[in-house]
């Protein structure tokens, strides 16, 4: 995983030029007089998914086409006010500013003391994100997506806080490493709770026939440490995330990243009685675990006591 750090601008071009190289090409407009930039940018690199912390110190607007990406914009502080197509929008921490990819827009005041959360999703990757987890035509995203987002309750609080979790590692870009593995699932899940929580009416419907969950199940079972998503879960079943996990929670009890976990710990049990030379942390790679202590910590709930003890025993 990458993240990029940013040292101090030393002038609005400057300024500017920082963040189109990790967003987008805009024409920045500083207001309300001369105050030299202060500008905040630390950004995290998930391949299709960018995620950022951004403010400038002083009042701007900004226009911008969002080529090839869809924007996200959560305030932290302050508040950012947009036009968007039925009109002004302003979000203010609890809510997100939705901007649609190829779109002209404009952020008409972005105030001073304004510092976002943004999330910057590729276009092409995102549609086919959606339909994958809502089971809609991907060329119905662009007109399906709000414009503002509600963020206090429900899908959009539970979007909110993985992206803020993802965020709060900004400080800290060697804490996974470039592992690709990491990389893809971080994205897909923020795809996929972003789709849910923007789109609650879409993927609705229901359940899968008990075939299309045995489908699903047995691929689990056959290969278990492929860095699987809920979106290509789905695409096996042929039905939309909200539908798989559903029919999941009817059919087998559970939900899918739930069985699939499960499956993990008893393959990982069974390695680790079995072959006393390879560590806890290899054994918990090769079964998908993103890392050694969230390995140990799955299987201490589930069996009541660490790797190292169960081996030990």
């Amino acid at each position: 995983m990458r993240a990029r750090r940013s040292a101090p601008p030393r002038d609005w071009q400057q300024a500017s030029r920082k963040v189109a190289e990790a967003y987008f090409p805009h024409e920045l407009t500083p207001l309300g007089g001369g105050r030299d930039p202060r500008l905040t940018l630390h950004t995290l690199d998930l391949g299709p998914v960018l995620v950022g912390h951004v403010g400038w110190g002083a009042d701007v607007r900004i226009a911008c086409d969002y080529p090839g990406a869809y924007e996200i914009n959560m305030p932290l502080t302050g508040h950012l006010e947009s036009l968007g197509r039925h009109g002004a929008v302003t979000s203010v921490p609890g809510q997100a500013t939705v901007f649609r990819s190829d779109t002209p827009s404009e952020i008409s005041h972005w105030d001073a003391t304004c510092t976002v959360l943004g999330v910057k999703f590729d276009s092409t990757w995102l549609a086919r994100e959606a339909e994958r987890v809502l089971g809609t035509d991907r060329t119905a995203l662009r007109g399906t997506l709000p414009e503002q987002l509600e963020l206090g309750a429900g899908p959009g609080r539970g979007w909110r806080q993985l992206v803020g979790s993802l965020a709060a590692h900004l400080h800290d870009p060697h804490l996974f490493g470039d592992c690709d593995l990491v990389r893809e699932q971080l994205a897909g899940a923020v795809a996929a709770s972003f789709l849910l929580a923007g789109c609650p009416e879409a993927g609705a419907g229901p359940a899968p026939r008990p075939r299309a969950i045995r489908r699903v199940v047995d691929q689990l079972h056959d290969d278990p440490g492929r860095a699987w998503t809920a979106s290509e879960m789905a695409a096996v079943a042929g039905t939309s995330v909200r539908r798989l996990q559903e029919g999941f929670r009817q059919w087998v009890g559970c939900a899918p990243m739930e069985y699939l976990a499960g499956i993990r710990l008893q393959r990982a049990d069974a390695d680790l009685a079995a072959d006393p030379r390879r560590t806890i942390s290899e054994v918990a790679a090769y079964w998908g675990f993103s890392s050694a202590s969230r390995f140990a910590a799955a299987y201490r709930r589930r069996y009541g006591l660490s790797p190292a003890q169960a081996r030990r025993g």
